[in-house]
């Protein structure tokens, strides 16, 4: 009967405990230079007034978009450096076993069958490298250096989508918070026309019918103001959430923006320079083109898999033995032992692939289909992007057309809307004929205020195509 007693387990379990240890440590540290590319958190000030642009910036900052693709990037650059230590350095193993046998072994001293108990000790140091394995390593290289590249667009890309987000829910903000003012102008209007009206009718210069008209026009007035506020608090929790903002914290914005203060028409840029821009500068056009290439890169390393393949390995080995169960026995000592016993061997692998089943065939038409369909899925973003810049250039004069005119309507309507005011204190005019005329303005107001918002929104998606990103822009 043979009792084999082998502590190789504890032994591996103690340094890939203490290898663990160590990799967790370069993880964290790891994990923390990759957040240096990212802003840091920042805390809700329900003090002060918050522009678009701080809006954006905290946006950016808490976003939890952000927090996981940095930790993806962190598994990219572990990636690039695992690629690294596989191309350059050796692979190295050591290992110890202690054992002791009880039955029939082989004498390691005779090469000759005892039946006595033994006890041994083996010792061993090894150490291979991967030669050349068909350019594999440098083409990993190359792969992970792409990928890291790609996900630092991707991060950009993801802070372009969360500030436009933000701009959008922080326009209709700001268009739902100057709609319910306006409202409320009118309301107040409409009390101070319905007040007159009553005093009219008990002069007898109005009829009751006028007056209930006019009660109605309050009414509906009331409506759409709390219809506007309604809508302005959900625009609101919109752009909390787009924030990342506390819910229950209170939250002023800057309303400036819907003055048309500094409204400037740009429409003098070349399409043809924004498109190329937009190529060379966004982030989904390097995404796409980094998967292309990656592709190509994994199409080459496969087709070099029917290469054979070079590696050079080499070792030391020892040992200690001796028999307990024997009084006669004397053994060497285990320094002498420890240095007679040692052994060393290099060893140069030279590997022939013949057949694998076609496996490795089948992988080469596969990487092959991968970079056909990123190479036609590159070509298509391309085109997409051509279409999106010069959509983009359209709307964006577009709105800057409708703005203008929208401005020309405003005025216009706002002093048709005070003579009627006028003419209806005069009782020159019906109270149908006033809610007309109040109609008309409000909706010259709002259309205004719209376009105007539409417009600063359309611009910047412009200024982000010709290279420029949103929070550098003079929003």
């Amino acid at each position: 009967m043979k009792h084999h007693t082998n502590y190789n387990a504890l032994i591996l379990t103690a340094v890939c405990c203490m290898f663990c240890h160590t990799m967790a440590g370069a993880q964290q540290t790891l994990s923390v230079n990759g957040q240096h590319d990212g802003a840091e958190q920042q805390t809700p000030d329900t003090a002060r007034v918050w522009t678009l642009r701080d809006c954006m910036e905290y946006a950016v900052s808490n976003s939890t978009q952000i927090r996981i693709q940095q930790a993806n990037m962190d598994d990219e650059r572990i990636a690039r450096r695992d690629a690294i230590l596989n191309a350059f350095t050796p692979s190295v193993e050591a290992g110890a076993a202690v054992y002791s046998n009880f039955g029939r072994a082989v004498d390691p001293e005779t090469n000759t069958y005892i039946s006595t108990t033994s006890f041994n000790n083996a010792y061993s140091v090894s150490a291979g490298i991967t030669l050349f394995n068909g350019f594999q390593a440098v083409n990993r290289l190359r792969i992970t250096k792409t990928s890291v590249a790609m996900g630092v667009s991707e991060e950009q890309r993801i802070k372009d989508n969360i500030c436009l987000s933000t701009m959008q829910a922080y326009c209709n903000v700001v268009y739902y918070s100057r709609l319910a003012e306006i409202l409320a102008e009118q309301v107040e209007t409409a009390r101070e026309s319905l007040h007159t009206a009553r005093r009219q009718e008990e002069l007898g210069q109005k009829g009751y019918a006028d007056v209930v008209q006019m009660e109605a026009e309050l009414a509906e007035m009331e409506y759409k103001q709390i219809s506007a506020e309604n809508s302005r608090k959900d625009a609101l929790l919109t752009l909390k959430d787009v924030m990342f903002w506390p819910i229950g914290e209170e939250l002023s914005i800057d309303l400036s923006m819907a003055d048309g203060a500094g409204y400037l028409p740009d429409t003098a840029s070349d399409p043809g320079t924004i498109v190329e821009n937009a190529k060379a500068t966004l982030p989904e056009v390097f995404i796409a083109r980094g998967t292309m290439e990656n592709a190509r890169l994994e199409l080459r390393t496969a087709r070099w898999q029917l290469a054979p393949s070079l590696s050079l390995s080499g070792g030391w080995s020892t040992s200690y033995y001796t028999y307990p169960g024997r009084a006669d026995y004397t053994p060497d000592p285990f320094r002498t032992q420890f240095v007679n016993n040692g052994g060393e061997y290099l060893q140069l692998t030279l590997s022939f692939p013949i057949f694998d089943r076609l496996s490795r065939h089948s992988n080469i038409a596969n990487k092959r289909n991968a970079y056909r369909r990123s190479a036609a899925e590159y070509e298509q973003k391309v085109r997409e992007v051509e279409a999106e810049v010069m959509r983009a250039i359209q709307d964006r004069d577009g709105a800057s057309a409708a703005y203008m005119q929208a401005e020309r309507m405003a005025e216009v309507q706002q002093e048709a809307y005070r003579l009627n005011m006028r003419k209806l204190e005069q009782g020159l005019i019906s109270p149908i004929e006033f809610r007309t005329a109040s109609e008309s303005y409000l909706t010259a107001m709002a259309e205004r205020l719209n376009s105007l918002l539409q417009y600063n929104i359309k611009k910047a998606v412009v200024s982000y195509y010709d290279g420029i990103p949103y929070l550098d822009q003079q929003l």
